[in-house]
This record gives C-alpha cells, structure tokens and sequence, in this order.
C-alpha cells in the first residue's frame, strides 16, 4: 500500500460518566458530592447555634437595661410575677397557656404606684405552638372603677357592629372613627368619656393604644417584649387619663381626688 494512500484515523475522547461539577471555594472544579458526610448538616447547625448566640447577647443586653432603669428609677425588679397573670381578665390576659409575667418592674410614678413588665402566653401546640409577647404598663387608681375597654376602631369593628358587636356611640363621629369604647350599660361610659376625656385620647400618643380599666387598675398593652425607652410615654398617656377622670365618678366609688393623702 502506497504511504500517500495511508489516511490518518480520526482519535475520538473517551467516554466519561455525566458527573455534575461544582466550583471549591478556591476556584477549583471538583466533582459533586465528594463533600464529606454531614457537611450540610453541620452547615444548617452551625448557622442555628450563632442565631442562638445572637440572640442570647440581645436579650441579655435587654434585661441589663430593664435592670438599669429600675436601679436609676429606685424601682423595684422582680424576674417574674405570677400574681400579674391572674391580675386582669381583659386582654391579652385570661387566653392560652404558659402564662407569664417576666421582668416586673415597680415603682411610683408621679405620686402612683406604676408597673411595667413583659407577659406571654402560648396557644396550639407541636409545630402549631405559637408564643405571643406583650409589654404591659399599669397604673394603680386610687379606687376600683367599672370595666371600661378603649381599643382602636378599624374595618374589622365596623363591620362586627353590623352583627351586634358591643361599641358605645358618643356625640363626636371623630372619636368615633378612632376609638371603640366598650364598658357598662347606663351612663358610667359617658360621663367618663366626657369632651375634656375624648380631646386627651385624641391626641398621638393615645390613637391606636389599647387602654382597659379594670378593677383598682388602669393598664395598656403593645404587641413586642418590654422597652424601657416607652415606659415614659405610656404612663405618661395612663396618668393623663386618669387625670380626666371627673370628681363626681370618684365620688360615687368613694374616693374625693381633692381630699388630702
């Protein structure tokens, strides 16, 4: 045979298996799976345990703070009441379970007997568990008052006042429109509701609170754990409603606001 006859055989690549390739860190191709065993698993444990840690150094730093206000204040701390659950049967108090009042502070605040803490409780259960969290700020009143509840009218309300749900109508449909007052039959609501009262809850810090009189107590609660920087602010609101609060109704449960202490 002729050399000029002799063609050269075309060299065809090997055959590989179809093996998925991932980029190392480096920049180097490795072939995927030679992770060693449990690495996500490690990954995924890793990332809860400095979720945790964070955590952890946020609510420690929270009740260093709650601490700090009640020594700066010369109030009292206690890490939990249990008297505080069963204080008030309004809400958020009297549903769920593992009930709780943690970091309780007391004190007086402008001549009355003030407290601020955080409470909890848990509904469901399993996976359907579901812990809520609220900051509670009371005022002692001087003495105990009909039931009266203040909660920020909505949508919602509206339309439950369509199905008989329980709101008292007052002469302002301002105040209307923002509040949803709850309270006895007969004429305690209005007259504690009077012009001076309903201009007080209209102004910012009072729109969207949720104000319940209850027994020897006034208190408001917020969805969120204890902020010492709203404790102010809240019995602020709490004190300027009691403020309002006429002679005459006091009279009627005992009490003369101008008599001395």
């Amino acid at each position: 045979m002729a050399l000029d006859e002799v063609r050269e055989r075309p060299t065809w690549p090997r055959a590989v298996a179809n093996v998925p390739v991932t980029k190392s860190a480096a920049g180097a191709d490795r072939v995927k799976g030679d992770e060693p065993p449990g690495m996500d698993f490690l990954i995924v444990v890793g990332i809860g345990l400095v979720v945790a840690l964070i955590a952890h150094l946020l609510n420690k730093k929270r009740k260093e703070a709650i601490r700090a206000y009640a020594s700066q204040r010369g109030w009292q701390y206690r890490p939990q009441d249990p008297a505080l659950v069963h204080r008030w049967s309004s809400p958020p108090f009297g549903v769920g379970n593992s009930r709780r009042a943690a970091e309780v502070l007391t004190g007086e605040f402008h001549g009355e007997q003030a407290v601020s803490f955080d409470y909890r409780y848990s509904t469901g259960s399993g996976k359907n568990r579901t812990t809520s969290y609220f900051h509670v700020v009371g005022l002692h009143l001087p003495a105990p008052l009909p039931w009266l509840r203040l909660t920020p009218e909505h949508l919602g309300t509206r339309i439950g006042r369509v199905f008989g749900m329980q709101d008292i109508e007052f002469e302002s449909q301002a105040f209307n429109d923002t509040w949803r007052v709850q309270g006895p039959e007969g004429q305690f609501p209005y007259d504690f509701i009077h012009p001076r009262m309903m201009e007080r809850l209209m102004q910012h810090d009072a729109v969207g609170q949720r104000i319940t009189v209850e027994g020897q107590d006034i208190y408001l609660y917020v969805p969120g754990r204890q902020n010492t920087e709203r404790i102010d602010e809240y019995l602020n609101l709490l004190l300027g409603v009691v403020q309002q609060i006429p002679r005459h109704l006091w009279l009627r449960v005992g009490h003369d606001p101008l008599a001395p202490r």
